[in-house]
Formats: C-alpha cells, sequence, structure tokens
C-alpha cells in the first residue's frame, strides 16, 4: 500500500459565473510513501489561475507565491489534477484536514461540473489521525499543523510553511510521530461510495424551526442550579441567535433565570447545548442614594 500526501495552496478568487468567491488552487505538492513511510516521489506543480486575474496580498505575503510565476511557470488546472491523478495511482490519498479535499472538488466541480473525484479511491484525514492520538475531542477548536508539530516534537520553522510542499513534509513528520503507535487502518475511508460525499458535502446547522423533528423538546427543560429541584418556565420559547431562549423560576429559592437551548444539526446526529444563567434583579434607588446623585 503506498500513501499520498497532499497540500495545496490558494486564493480567494470572485467567480463571475457562480457569484462568489472560490479557492482557487495556485499550487500542488505531494509526496509518495511505501508503508514504511519512506520517501518515493514527490510532485509539485504551479497552477495558473483563471478565475481571478491576480493574487490577493495575503497569499502573496504567505506563500511568496507571485502573479508572475503563476503567469510564466502555472499549468492549467485540467493539466495539473491530470498530472496528480497519474502520480496518486491507487494509492491512499491524504490531506491535514478536508479543506484541501473540498478545495480540490470546489475546483474539479467548476472545470468539470463534477463534483466526484474519480480518481481517489481511499481516503484519510491526518488532522483527526494526530488529534486522536494526541487525545484532543473538542469539535470547536481544530488542531492546526503547525500546533501539532510543536506537540509532538517535530522541529519546524515557520518561515518555511505555507508552500504546498513543505507543509507535506511536515505533516509527514508529524504522521511519523505517532504511526506505529496508533492504528492507522481506521481513519483510511472508502472514498467511492456515497456516504463518503454525503458526509463530506454535508454542512452542519443550526436548526432554527422549534417544530422541527430535529429539535427534542424532552430536553428543553433546566434544573435549579442551587437547590437541584426543576425550574418552571415562565415565557414561551423565542428564537434569539440561532438558539431557543424562554424565562424560568425557582419557587423554592426565589430566583428567576434565563435558559438557553440550541440544536446543531449534523450529518450523523444532532447536538445540543444548554446554559442557564441567573437573572440578576435590579434593586430600585434608596433616597439616600438618589440624593448622592442629585448632589453630585
Amino acid at each position: 500500500m503506498s500513501y499520498v500526501i497532499l497540500d495545496l495552496e490558494w486564493n480567494g478568487s470572485y467567480s463571475k459565473v457562480l457569484h462568489k468567491f472560490v479557492n482557487e488552487i495556485i499550487e500542488i505538492g505531494a509526496v509518495k510513501l511505501d508503508d514504511e513511510l519512506n520517501v518515493c516521489d514527490t510532485f509539485t506543480m504551479l497552477v495558473a489561475p483563471k478565475i481571478g486575474k491576480k493574487l490577493c496580498s495575503k497569499v502573496k505575503q504567505l506563500t511568496k507565491i507571485t502573479n508572475e510565476e503563476l503567469k510564466d511557470e502555472g499549468v492549467s488546472f485540467i493539466k495539473a489534477i491530470s498530472l496528480f491523478s497519474d502520480f496518486l495511482g491507487d494509492g491512499v490519498l491524504m490531506t491535514w484536514s478536508d479543506s484541501d479535499l473540498h478545495a480540490l472538488i470546489e475546483n474539479y466541480s467548476y472545470y468539470t461540473g463534477r463534483t466526484r473525484l474519480p480518481f481517489l479511491s481511499r481516503y484519510c484525514n491526518l488532522q483527526s489521525y494526530c488529534e486522536d492520538c494526541l487525545d484532543l475531542h473538542d469539535s470547536s477548536c481544530q488542531l492546526g499543523l503547525g500546533a501539532c508539530a510543536e506537540m509532538a516534537g517535530v522541529d519546524f520553522s515557520e518561515d518555511d510553511q505555507h508552500r504546498a510542499l513543505a507543509d507535506v513534509y511536515l505533516t509527514l513528520e508529524c504522521m511519523k510521530a505517532f504511526y506505529g503507535k496508533y492504528p492507522l487502518k481506521p481513519y483510511i475511508k472508502d472514498a467511492v461510495c456515497d456516504e463518503f460525499y454525503d458526509r463530506l458535502l454535508f454542512k452542519n446547522h443550526f436548526v432554527t424551526d422549534i417544530n422541527s423533528p430535529d429539535v427534542d423538546k424532552s430536553v428543553m427543560f433546566f434544573d435549579c442550579e442551587d437547590c437541584g429541584k426543576p425550574l418552571v418556565q415562565l415565557s414561551k420559547w423565542r428564537l434569539h441567535n440561532k438558539s431557543f431562549t424562554a424565562e424560568f423560576s425557582c419557587k423554592y429559592c426565589r430566583k428567576k433565570f434565563n435558559g438557553r437551548v440550541s440544536f446543531k444539526k449534523k450529518f450523523d446526529e444532532v447536538s445540543v447545548k444548554k446554559k442557564l444563567n441567573e437573572k440578576v434583579e435590579k434593586k430600585p434607588e434608596t433616597k439616600e442614594q438618589v440624593n448622592t446623585v442629585s448632589a453630585n
């Protein structure tokens, strides 16, 4: 089995055809590995942009790629992806997070009208692999490549990053830090089946219709944080900042609260978050306080 680690650099380009910005690929970098993670071959290529005319300043600053380089050395996306397809062969495609895969699909779809990559048969998200190896499970804060390298004790220079091939080699070193200690096989996914693309292209979103079947009303309650008794709901649920909110009170502690519940729809689950805040009643000012304010 061979592995191919891929990294892409892209430019935010506005498409007049799609009426939106596209992450237009400008560089492809990859290495091919054997079972022992020895580098067997490398692939690097500049891609001449067609959607955007010029690179944005941030991309030029980070990558040090110039418009002149892309014009003189860049090839068309279709040619670049054809050559990369030959390079990949039947290997397992690997990337750091699925962002590069999304960009690859976005560009391939723009030029061909198809959202499936015919050259992709197996895929591995090395970010997910390294996060689990480091016992990191916070979905709201994904592990960056540089942060992973630091945690794994991999030496690298920030100045050398943000070029496709350099990022590929750093990804490889992070992979090597855990390879053999933790099984990689469970992270290699079948990229031919429908579920792979359904899951990849599914966009998580908050459920904002309280009558939606994705809203489990049985969890829309709160207990008092002081006495543990069930709170009494005082108001109807209303939508605020993609969460359902209502007022509650505790008849034992004589306190009032604001309760907030949100439902986030994911591919195979609905995550629920609940938060309760005590309402602090503003006390009326005393005569002494009023007189003091008047005197000032």
